[in-house]
């Protein structure tokens, strides 16, 4: 049985502050909110093809809102 993601909010997502490493805010479904360390956030999507695991970026917030 797979994980249950709460969806991001707006206001979770402007309080995710960087860290030291690349972590990533998930929103169910292979959506995710990827925190790099100099402040950046990018929506980027997981899925499979042919059997392999791929990630696609979708592009940076707050550029690209999703709600």
């Amino acid at each position: 049985m797979g994980r249950v993601a709460t969806p991001l909010s707006d206001r979770k997502i402007k309080l995710a502050k960087p860290k030291d490493k690349v972590y990533r805010l998930s929103d169910g479904n292979g959506l995710m909110l990827e925190v790099k360390p100099n402040g950046n956030k990018v929506w980027r999507v997981r899925y499979i093809f042919e059997k392999k695991a791929k990630m696609y970026t979708i592009g940076d917030y707050p550029t690209i809102l999703f709600g």
